[in-house]
């Protein structure tokens, strides 16, 4: 019997982790906090988080085992309106891929990249 989310962290892979940082600061209107590595080999930023709430916790990583850029895994985050934020990407200077759609009883979302090549997604119910 599972008792866990099957998403428990996320990494999210970066060059230059101070325009990384500035870009989701400027988007979600959070600070992220520097955050350490116990095997000295990274350098990360969290995005703000309960453990103890729903949802996975992650952070922004340089890493020299891991490389930015669109493929195979595509993270959302979760925000009330994904229209606001979405208004803030071009600012930050991200590009909207697909602005705002409706994905039925699942609610809306829209598809944006990162300033480092990263594709992601916001997803809101309004």
């Amino acid at each position: 019997m599972q008792t866990s989310n099957a998403i428990g962290w996320f990494d999210l892979y970066v060059d230059d982790l101070e325009r990384a940082a500035a870009f989701y600061e400027a988007v979600f209107q959070q600070r992220l906090e520097p955050m350490g590595d116990p095997t000295g080999e990274t350098a990360m930023r969290a995005f703000p988080s309960n453990m103890k709430a729903y949802g996975a916790a992650g952070a922004l990583v340089k890493s020299k085992h891991a490389k930015p850029g669109a493929g195979g895994t595509l993270l959302y985050f979760s925000v009330e309106d994904c229209a606001v934020e979405e208004a803030r990407v071009s600012a930050a200077k991200g590009t909207v891929i697909r602005p705002k759609f409706s994905i039925g009883s699942f609610g809306w979302v829209s598809l944006c990249r990162d300033t480092e090549g990263n594709l992601f997604g916001l997803s809101s119910m309004r």
